[in-house]
């Protein structure tokens, strides 16, 4: 598979670290748009190396990504975490940005994008902003993990929302189980 990952400036940096981690130990073709504010988030949170992947990695104001245009054919693309201030210019169609404008061209083809929103409380806005873009075709994922797995480390608990980004872009993994009703309700 083609995939694309954006990171922008919300805090979940985990999250982009673990998808990342997870896809570079398969053979999916991965393509990194990383804005400026996921980099400074970056040193606060986890201090990565987005290029240690192993992907090709654009900054978020570059014209030379490849998801830039519908012409080049992409399976998928998530955006983990997903800012309030990005997701607000995909809701409005502001692509303005390497990061909206991927999301704008993965909407207009029908292609699956996922959306790893890390805010709370929501406002409004916020809400108003979600319904948009789910109208629009894309998968709201807000970083809520479960604790039915009985996670025993943050790593784990952040991999269950991991998981949930593969199965929405039809990746196969077995970073959390998924979930099973109990016996005798």
């Amino acid at each position: 598979m083609r995939l694309v990952v954006g990171i922008t400036g919300a805090s979940g940096m985990i999250y982009a670290e673990r998808l990342l981690r997870f896809l570079s130990t398969t053979e999916h073709t991965v393509g990194l748009i990383v804005s400026a504010h996921a980099h400074e988030v970056n040193e606060q949170e986890r201090g990565m190396d987005f290029a240690a992947f192993g992907f090709p990695v654009y900054a978020d104001t570059a014209a030379d990504v490849p998801s830039l245009s519908g012409s080049q054919r992409y399976d998928g693309a998530a955006i983990v975490p997903c800012s309030m201030a990005t997701l607000g210019r995909i809701a409005s169609g502001a692509a303005e940005t390497a990061i909206a404008r991927t999301a704008d061209v993965f909407l207009k083809e029908r292609r699956p994008l996922v959306l790893v929103v890390r805010e709370s409380p929501y406002s409004l806005i916020h809400i108003r902003n979600m319904e948009q873009v789910t109208l629009a075709g894309a998968i709201v994922l807000p970083a809520s993990p479960g604790f039915y797995t009985k996670p025993k480390t943050i790593e784990a608990l952040a991999d269950a929302i991991v998981a949930r980004v593969l199965d929405h872009l039809g990746v196969e993994h077995t970073l959390s189980p998924p979930w099973t009703p109990p016996q005798g309700r």
